[in-house]
């Protein structure tokens, strides 16, 4: 199975974006890495007191802009030619690569302010990254059901972006299908504290749980002989419920929750709408089952 699906790349991003470099790694670090997304390159030397004070909040600032820039950190004493080639007079200096080269930097300590502002001016300097394109080649991916070429493209953004949602979404979907729970969850781990309501996200997270419930690959078959011969019989019904959404049939698993409602409203501790609440988080507010679902819901409860 790819790396992608064991959660390599998504858990490794991070630890991407600050490296340190030197003479022989700066073709691929700098120049090569900067045409995917911009580098900032930090010239220091441990005895260079500034160093100290500017080094440590541009890694803040790398960090925060998650995954929109990355840093590589390039001692001068360990690399005179380099510092020489790109005329380092004095240190700390600064240079932000895009697209392969050199567009803009400073030398000295600035305040952290200043250096959020360097960044988010470099970071605007970047090309269309064609995130949008990627994401709807990996969300076609999945839709045909390729969850492996799906997973490549999601975590291809999510190391360009490490933040990115639908992404996040996306490969943590992807391990579901390819039944790595565990991984899905640190996956989904990754979503930022204050986007843990974002749809995609929810969605991703009911997915996880109702592939988690026991029971949820029961035999269709069995269900459906035991339900014709008993249509009272809303255990069997609401399992086969389960049993068609893991199907894919999401109208015939709606059909069976409202037939329970119909029957008794408060079985099993109102188990059926329950049910069909957590089928509308994980199949998206606007796929057309949720919506249609949600219409024949309202309508039996308001009626």
């Amino acid at each position: 199975m790819s790396d992608i699906l064991l959660g390599g790349n998504a858990q490794n991003a991070l630890k991407d974006l600050i490296k340190n470099g030197d003479t022989k790694s700066f073709a691929v670090d700098v120049i090569e890495a900067s045409k995917q997304v911009p580098v900032i390159v930090d010239f220091w030397a441990p005895w260079c007191g500034p160093c100290k004070q500017l080094g440590p909040a541009i890694e803040q600032a790398v960090m925060a802009a998650k995954g929109k820039v990355k840093l590589v950190k390039i001692d001068v004493d360990e690399n005179q030619q380099l510092a020489a080639q790109l005329r380092v007079q004095s240190i700390p200096a600064v240079f932000a690569f895009v697209d392969g080269r050199p567009v803009d930097g400073f030398t000295g300590a600035l305040t952290q302010s200043q250096i959020i502002e360097f960044i988010n001016k470099i970071v605007a300097m970047a090309p269309d990254d064609g995130i949008e394109s990627a994401l709807a080649a990996a969300d076609s991916a999945l839709e045909n059901n390729d969850p492996l070429g799906a997973a490549q493209i999601y975590a291809k953004i999510i190391q360009h972006q490490n933040d990115h949602l639908k992404a996040i979404a996306g490969l943590a979907k992807c391990q579901i299908v390819a039944g790595e729970f565990d991984l899905a969850r640190k996956t989904l781990a990754l979503t930022p504290p204050s986007k843990e309501n974002d749809p995609d996200i929810i969605s991703a997270r009911a997915s996880l749980e109702l592939a988690e419930l026991p029971g949820s690959n029961s035999e269709t078959a069995s269900l459906s002989a035991a339900v014709e011969a008993n249509p009272d019989d809303h255990q069997a019904r609401f399992d086969l419920a389960m049993a068609m959404n893991q199907e894919n049939d999401r109208g015939a698993a709606i059909d069976h929750l409202i037939k329970i409602m119909e029957k008794d409203k408060n079985w099993n501790d109102d188990a059926a709408r329950k049910q069909l609440l957590q089928f509308f988080d994980a199949w998206g507010f606007a796929d057309p089952s949720s919506v249609a679902g949600r219409r024949r819901l309202s309508t039996l409860l308001f009626s």
